[in-house]
C-alpha cells in the first residue's frame, strides 16, 4: 500500500527505528529521536563468501523529512531505477560523487593558486613577485576562487576580469590572465585540469599600453633633482636612500632589502643574492667613493641592524615599498616626473650618451638578464672592470651635475 503525506504527518516515534513502507522499495525510516529519514532498497548483482553470483540488498539514502517531500522521494527513487535498469549501482555512483565533488573542493582555482605559489616560494622567487602573485589571485578569487579548476570555462575567465578593464585597469585584467595562465598550466602539469580556458581569450581584452616609469632624463634636470635630494629635510636615512638610488641605480626592492652583510667595503662591491633579483642571479654592484661614504654615513645610523634601510617602524623590516616615490613627492616631483624607478632610466640615458661606455657594461649595470646563459657568463667577467670605472665616473658625473656646471654635449665632451 502507497504512503500518504497523512500517514508520514500521523507517525510518532517509538523506543525503536521503524519503517513506512512506500512502493518499489521506497520507505522512510522513523528514528526514536524523531527524525525521519528517506531511504531505497534495492538489489544488485554480488557475490556470496564462496564467490558465487547472487543478488545482495543495498540501500541508498534520498534525503530526510520534511525537507524532501514524499512526491520529491518517489522522483528521487524513480531516478535511482533508472540507473539500475542501465546497470548501475546508484549507491556507488552517489559515493563516487561525493568523492568528486569533494576533490573538486580541494581543487578549486583558489586552492590550486596557493599551492602553484607555494611552489615559487620554494623555487626561491623574490618576495616582490610573490606578493604580486598573491595580489593577481585576490583580483579573481571572488569570481572563481572556489570553482573546480577543471571545470572552469572561458567565459567565466573574461567576466573574472572585465571588471577590471571597464573601470580603466587594463594593466590589471591583463596581468590577471596571465597570472591565471601560469595556474591553469601548472594545474595541467599535476592532472587536475585538461586545458586552460586563457589560451582562447587572446584578443578578447583591450589592448594594453606599457606604462613607463617616469624618469629625468636630461642633464639640467637631473642636476636640480639632485640638489632638491640634497635638501630633503625628512628622515636622514631616507635621504641616503634617495641619493644612493642615483647612483647605484638599482631595482627600488633591491635597494630598500639591502643588508649590511651583503657590503664588502674593503672590496668596494655590494652583493645582491639571487633571491632578492628579478632575475634569480647574483648581481655584484661597485661602489664609487660618493656610494661609500653615504653607507658610512648610514652605518652610523642603522649599522647595528640587519638591514641598511630598516623600516621607521621596526629594524626587524625593510623600508617600505612607497617611502622613496613618497620622498620625491614630498620634494615637489609628481609620479608623471620622477619615480624611485626612474633613477634606472635615467642611468641608462646618460651613460649610453655619454659615448664612453659599451651598451654591454651599461646592461650588465642594470641587471639586465641576457637570454643566451653563454653569453651572459662570458659579459658578466669581461666588463667587470669597465663597470667599476663607470660606477666612479658616475660618481663623479652626478657630482658635476648637482654643482649645476654649465652642461655641454655629452658625446661632445667624451670627444674631447
Amino acid at each position: 500500500m502507497a504512503l500518504t503525506s497523512t500517514a508520514i504527518r500521523n507517525a510518532k516515534p517509538k523506543a525503536k527505528p521503524y519503517k513506512l513502507a512506500d512502493e518499489k522499495g521506497l520507505f522512510l525510516l522513523v528514528q526514536p529521536s524523531g527524525g525521519m529519514l528517506w531511504r531505497f532498497k534495492f538489489r544488485v548483482d554480488g557475490r556470496d563468501e564462496q564467490g558465487n553470483p547472487k543478488k545482495v540488498e543495498r540501500k541508498l539514502g534520498l534525503g530526510t523529512y520534511p525537507d524532501v517531500s514524499l512526491k520529491d522521494a518517489r522522483a528521487l527513487r524513480d531516478d535511482a531505477r533508472t540507473l539500475l535498469a542501465k546497470g548501475i549501482d546508484p549507491a556507488e555512483k552517489k559515493r563516487r560523487d561525493a568523492h568528486i565533488a569533494k576533490v573538486s573542493a580541494a581543487n578549486s582555482f583558489a586552492a590550486v593558486a596557493r599551492t602553484y605559489i607555494d611552489k615559487c616560494k620554494r623555487e626561491g622567487r623574490a618576495d616582490a613577485t610573490v606578493t604580486k602573485q598573491e595580489w593577481l589571485l585576490k583580483l579573481v578569487e571572488r569570481a572563481i576562487g572556489q570553482r573546480p579548476i577543471a571545470e572552469i570555462e572561458p567565459f567565466e575567465m573574461l567576466e573574472a576580469v572585465r571588471k577590471y578593464e571597464t573601470t580603466g585597469r587594463t594593466e590589471a585584467a591583463h596581468r590577471a590572465i596571465q597570472f591565471s595562465s601560469q595556474v591553469f598550466r601548472f594545474a595541467i602539469a599535476n592532472q587536475l585540469a585538461k586545458s586552460d580556458p586563457t589560451r582562447d581569450l587572446r584578443g578578447a581584452l583591450t589592448s594594453h599600453k606599457a606604462k613607463h616609469h617616469a624618469a629625468i632624463l636630461e642633464p639640467k634636470k637631473a642636476g636640480e633633482l639632485l640638489r632638491a635630494m640634497d635638501g630633503y629635510e625628512g628622515s636622514p636615512i631616507t635621504k641616503i636612500a634617495l641619493q644612493l638610488s642615483a647612483l647605484v641605480f638599482v631595482r627600488p626592492g633591491e635597494l630598500r632589502q639591502a643588508e649590511w652583510s651583503e657590503i664588502d667595503v674593503d672590496a668596494a662591491v655590494w652583493r645582491i643574492p639571487p633571491d632578492k633579483m628579478k632575475g634569480r642571479m647574483e648581481h655584484v654592484v661597485p661602489l664609487s667613493t660618493q656610494s661609500l661614504a653615504l653607507l658610512e654615513q648610514a652605518r652610523s645610523l642603522t649599522g647595528d641592524g640587519r638591514y641598511v634601510f630598516p623600516s621607521i617602524r621596526t629594524y626587524t623590516r625593510p623600508m617600505s615599498e612607497n617611502t622613496i616615490n613618497a620622498a620625491l613627492r614630498r620634494l615637489g616631483y609628481s609620479g608623471d616626473e620622477m619615480t624611485a624607478h626612474g633613477f634606472r632610466a635615467m642611468a641608462s640615458t646618460l651613460l649610453n650618451e655619454s659615448g664612453r661606455w659599451s651598451p654591454d657594461a651599461i646592461e650588465r649595470a642594470l641587471a639586465h638578464k641576457d637570454k643566451d646563459a653563454v653569453r651572459a657568463a662570458y659579459h658578466r667577467g669581461a666588463h667587470w672592470q669597465e663597470r667599476v670605472d663607470m660606477a666612479q665616473w658616475w660618481g663623479d658625473h652626478l657630482e658635476t651635475l648637482r654643482k649645476g656646471a654649465d652642461i655641454i654635449p655629452l658625446r661632445e665632451r667624451a670627444r674631447g
